[in-house]
């Protein structure tokens, strides 16, 4: 008998329904009966796991939720409500950059080493992937392989539990196959940037191809990995030339001028002039970590959460990425890469909470010979909203 507690947190966030990991997970996989579910977390250590001593790391916040929230809640009768069996929590080493491909070691909580490939993923037909830094491109790929399915959680936290994992994802996925209508087969996009009294843009070309949308479903048979909490319109651009502004993680900004789909060349607006060497440095010695390998548009009204994979989909906010494509549908995999360590995918994203000093003016698509207006100061544009009313 479940009971309340053991799967759902109280309070709820004003205007959210309390979150429930059963109806989160019935919703996006809707299991079938037998199905075996298993857990993923990130480790320094990996073999911390054994008797769940990393628990005693008061910083690992991310893996505590995994197993507070999310093991326990399985255990404690979420497993049987789901008619799922297994439950079991796996442990690898923290890779250090987002979507960099997953070491093959992996670790229980009896101690015992294992390999992910040969030990685990055959075993399991879903996975959630409970992590520090994203690991959806590799899953997405192994998934393919494998034949199972899953989601990725990376850096979720109290907020993103209350908000982002707590709505409907039936709702969630109707809202973006609206909007994913309405915006399919764009040309290209442009974007206007003001950053400290300069004003640049950003062409980003589609070239008519079909936007796709993450929207957190993942049902069927069919071998997936989807993103939670999940609510984006994205693209695979086939090109790119202008400008866009990129804050660094220790507050320095420049302008990363981009041609031919990539970008060339990094420089100073403000802030520590080594960060922007170290970068002009790695984009000539692997040139094609500048690629822009995504456009991503946010289709879900949630509070900002501090981290990435909700704010992200926010509506009104957009980003870009660099890096690795393969597991949105672009053909830049890992192996092209002159450094594998480089083989990430890096969201860029521009936000009224992530990027304050960053203004986006404007954004429109431009499809069919006429321009739509998507985003205006970080707003949603009255285009927008109609085609979220129709």
């Amino acid at each position: 008998m479940i009971t309340k507690n053991e799967i759902a947190l109280e309070p709820p966030y004003p205007g959210f329904p309390t979150f429930n990991l059963v109806r989160l997970l019935k919703t996006v996989f809707a299991p079938k009966p037998g199905e075996r579910l298993a857990i993923l977390i990130d480790l320094a250590n990996p073999a911390d796991v054994k008797d769940m001593a990393f628990l005693n790391e008061r910083e690992l916040a991310v893996q505590r939720v995994a197993y507070e929230v999310f093991y326990l809640g399985l255990k404690n009768g979420g497993l049987e409500s789901l008619g799922l069996v297994g439950g079991d929590l796996f442990a690898y080493q923290i890779t250090g950059g987002s979507n960099l491909d997953l070491p093959d070691q992996a670790f229980d909580p009896s101690g015992r080493e294992l390999s992910l490939t040969t030990d685990i993923y055959p075993r399991f037909d879903i996975f959630l992937c409970i992590s520090t830094y994203s690991a959806t491109a590799p899953l997405t790929a192994f998934a393919k392989k494998y034949g199972f399915r899953g989601a990725t959680l990376h850096g979720v936290n109290e907020m993103i539990l209350r908000t982002g994992l707590s709505v409907d994802y039936n709702e969630v996925s109707r809202k973006a196959e609206q909007l994913r209508l309405g915006l399919t087969k764009a040309d290209y996009f442009d974007i206007d940037f003001e950053v400290l009294g300069q004003s640049r843009a950003l062409r980003l070309f589609c070239n008519g191809q079909e936007a796709q949308k993450s929207h957190g479903i993942c049902r069927g048979e069919k071998p997936d990995i989807v993103n939670l909490p999940a609510g984006e319109i994205y693209y695979v651009p086939t090109g790119a030339e202008g400008y866009f502004p990129l804050r660094y993680e220790d507050g320095t900004i420049g302008w990363m001028e981009v041609t031919q789909g990539r970008v060339q060349r990094a420089t100073l607006l403000r802030g520590n002039p080594n960060v922007i060497k170290a970068h002009n440095a790695k984009l000539k010695a692997d040139p094609i970590t500048g690629e822009l390998g995504e456009l991503g548009l946010g289709t879900q009204e949630l509070p900002a959460a501090g981290q990435d994979i909700q704010d992200e989909k926010i509506l009104g906010t957009l980003h870009v990425a660099t890096g690795r494509s393969d597991h949105l549908g672009g053909s830049l995999t890992p192996d092209r890469f002159a450094n594998p360590k480089n083989a990430t995918h890096d969201d860029i994203l521009f936000s009224p909470t992530k990027t304050p000093e960053i203004k986006m003016p404007q954004a429109r698509m431009i499809r069919y010979g006429k321009t739509e207006i998507v985003i205006e100061n970080y707003q949603p544009s009255a285009y927008i909203r109609s085609l979220l009313a129709s």
